[in-house]
C-alpha cells in the first residue's frame, strides 16, 4: 500500500470504511495494534525532539548570559574572515 493510499484513507472516513470492509476482524485488530504502536513511537519522538529543543534553548540562554556578564556582545565573538580578492592575478605578476 502506498503512502498516497494511506493518506487518502486517513483523510476520508468513507474511504477508510471501504478499505476496512476488505479486511477480516483479525486483520483489523492487528492493524489497530500496529497503528497504536506507530502513534506511540511518533509521540515519543516528538517529546524527545521538544526536550532537545528546550535543552538547546537553555544552553543558548546560559551562554548569552555569560557573554553579557563578561561585558561582551555576540558581535565581539564573531570574527569576519578576511575577504579574498576575486579573479585571476595579472599575467605579469609572476615575473619579477
Amino acid at each position: 500500500m502506498s503512502s498516497e493510499t494511506l493518506e487518502r484513507i486517513a483523510r476520508n472516513k468513507n474511504v477508510a470504511r471501504a478499505a476496512a470492509r476488505q479486511l477480516s476482524m483479525e486483520q483489523l485488530h492487528k492493524l489497530a495494534e500496529v497503528i497504536e504502536e506507530v502513534i506511540e513511537q511518533k509521540k515519543d519522538e516528538e517529546q524527545q525532539r521538544q526536550e532537545e529543543e528546550a535543552a538547546k534553548e537553555r544552553k543558548r540562554s546560559e551562554i548569552l548570559e555569560a557573554i553579557t556578564e563578561a561585558g561582551l556582545s555576540v558581535d565581539d565573538l564573531v570574527v569576519e574572515p578576511p575577504r579574498r580578492k576575486r579573479g585571476r592575478p595579472p599575467k605579469n605578476a609572476s615575473k619579477g
